[in-house]
């Protein structure tokens, strides 16, 4: 496929969780993606983007990853035929004992979807065993040269995967036995470990390199889907690890674990009081970027090297943390106890260390210096990994002045949100007026949906709160000077105003323009609430499944059409 900033793309943003298909079995995966394909393909899509899709931990965030480089095992279709492993029997029979039909229902169940998966992967990996391996199959050699091609990580992380089931499924090595807390201690533990426990260590590693064996298959069968209907699929590289990841049980001299990374405060977020005060804690471990470079930062480069083999794209999350991060002396489990403190009260109970800026804040002109030769260096590094132009930078938040002049050096493209991009005037810059590489976008999964926006807007401005309903007039008048619509405002949401805004983005200059699920058809879901915790988060799946998309917004889809292709963004 041909991918050049000379040829406009229209792109799709969609949570691969959230996607609803024929036979799912209540999380979308890649079956369901490989329906978004055809249907992007068929309506003049060029660009379908998900968030990440490496194994989560407990709490489910694809941003909160126990390993950089394996697949989530709820990312694989496991429907007989498609899990070539699997019999129509098992299949049948292990699907009985489980409410698929519920699983299907509402939001995202993620422990009914893991314990069914978890079930069909294990009869599928029984019968590879008994039949391919038993018979030294075609198959089988694939399989023992994809474990042999990918060592260098498949090892330690097979090795922690096999001990987070041992411990229940519960990653947190601070729980488990300080003599199995690192692979270099694990490892010696199994040496003299009994018999038993060794069968079982050995038996549990086999299946759960399967596992990503079976999920990079039909990742790279995507990739290659894509390719031949001209659809490009972009990855998501999370800036950070768990701190109880496959990584920093391999390998903790690379990784800062006296800090957790983060964000600074932003009025954007101001409903999360932490977030308001102290900003957002992510809680993964920073990275020790001296002892990475010992080695030429050979961790990152597989990690690179090695999701490319499955996306065309990738976006790197929290492009600002290469340069400079903000960072916590303290773990969010402690979030609560540091809300109500002042920053001396704090202070007492850091040892006088506050958040702040790592490698520093850019108060001189030296320290502006450092941090911007170390983007420069790393994105350098980065790009050498991923091509030229295949990489998209999130370069959102607090932005220092150094960043968009070293990521435009290098031709990496940026994000462009309308209502955050302000000319001189005080009004948005007209999208015309964007640079070619950049990805233009009215949101992020962290946002609310277009028509949530603007439903809250109106709402303001019949409030009778003056001060309220002026600023939402503004907010309005801004999004519609965006995107060159004559609208009579205050105005209630319509059929017109969400064509006129989606052309608007269509119509811009940035190479991708790329709405998210919810803003192609004008729907209100929320996908994520920073720093909230509970099931608001990474569990609403769109309400209609992809097959019906046509016949239920059937002038939606029509118009879609007709605008990209009168802004020239028609196909790939």
């Amino acid at each position: 496929m041909k991918l050049s900033p000379d040829r406009k793309l229209s792109g799709i943003l969609a949570p691969l969780f959230a996607l609803r298909s024929e036979r799912d079995l209540g999380i979308g995966d890649t079956e369901s993606l490989r329906e978004l394909i055809d249907w992007s393909s068929a309506h003049g899509f060029g660009l379908v983007q998900v968030l990440p899709i490496n194994e989560t931990g407990g709490d489910n965030s694809p941003y909160n990853i126990i390993s950089s480089l394996a697949l989530d095992p709820t990312t694989i279709a496991t429907n007989p035929g498609v899990l070539k492993d699997l019999s129509a029997a098992d299949f049948k029979k292990i699907c009985a004992k489980h409410d698929v039909g519920a699983l299907r229902s509402g939001k995202v169940n993620y422990r009914g979807v893991r314990a069914l998966k978890r079930e069909l992967l294990e009869a599928a990996w029984k019968k590879f065993k008994s039949s391919q391996l038993k018979e030294k199959t075609k198959r089988a050699k694939a399989f023992s040269a994809w474990t042999k091609e990918n060592k260098t990580w498949l090892e330690p992380y097979t090795l922690f995967r096999a001990l987070v089931r041992m411990h229940g499924e519960n990653e947190n090595t601070d729980l488990w036995p300080k003599k199995q807390r690192t692979c270099a201690a694990a490892k010696k533990w199994l040496t003299s470990a009994p018999p038993v426990d060794k069968r079982k260590v050995r038996g549990l590693r086999e299946f759960f390199a399967y596992v990503q064996w079976i999920a990079y298959s039909q990742w790279s069968q995507l990739k290659a889907y894509g390719d031949a209907r001209n659809v490009a699929l972009v990855g998501d590289v999370p800036v950070g690890v768990s701190v109880f990841s496959a990584d920093v049980f391999a390998q903790p001299e690379i990784f800062d674990l006296t800090r957790s990374a983060g964000a600074p405060p932003e009025k954007v977020f101001a409903a999360d009081p932490f977030t308001a005060k102290w900003g957002q804690n992510w809680g993964f471990p920073l990275y020790h970027w001296s002892e990475m470079a010992k080695d030429d930062y050979a961790w990152w480069r597989q990690r690179l090297r090695t999701t490319m083999e499955i996306f065309h794209f990738l976006r790197v999350d929290h492009a600002l943390g290469f340069f400079r991060i903000y960072s916590f002396p303290w773990r969010p489990e402690r979030n609560a106890e540091f809300l109500p403190l002042s920053e001396d009260e704090a202070k007492a109970r850091t040892g006088g260390v506050l958040p702040g800026f790592i490698p520093g804040d850019d108060s001189s002109e030296q320290s502006r210096e450092t941090n911007r030769a170390q983007g420069d260096r790393l994105f350098r590094m980065i790009v050498e990994e991923t091509g030229q132009h295949r990489l998209i930078a999130e370069d959102l938040g607090e932005m220092s002045p150094y960043v968009r002049p070293v990521l435009q050096a290098q031709e990496i493209p940026g994000f462009k949100i309308p209502l955050w991009e302000i000319a001189p005037d005080g009004w948005p810059t007209p999208g015309r007026e964007y640079e070619r590489l950049s990805l233009a976008t009215y949101a992020t999964h962290d946002h609310p949906a277009l028509r949530a926006y603007w439903d809250e807007w109106y709402a303001n401005s019949q409030s009778g709160d003056h001060d309220k309903a002026w600023r939402a007039l503004r907010q309005m008048q801004e999004i519609c000077r965006f995107a060159e619509m004559n609208v009579q405002l205050p105005a209630p949401w319509s059929d017109e105003i969400h064509e006129g805004l989606v052309r608007g983005l269509f119509a811009s200059n940035s190479w991708l323009a790329v709405n998210m699920i919810t803003d192609i058809f004008g729907t209100a879901e929320r996908f994520n609430v920073p720093g909230a915790i509970g099931d608001q988060n990474w569990t609403d799946r769109f309400p209609v499944p992809i097959a019906e998309w046509d016949k239920t917004w059937p002038q939606k889809v029509s118009r879609l059409g007709a605008m990209m292709r009168e802004t020239g963004r028609y196909g790939a």
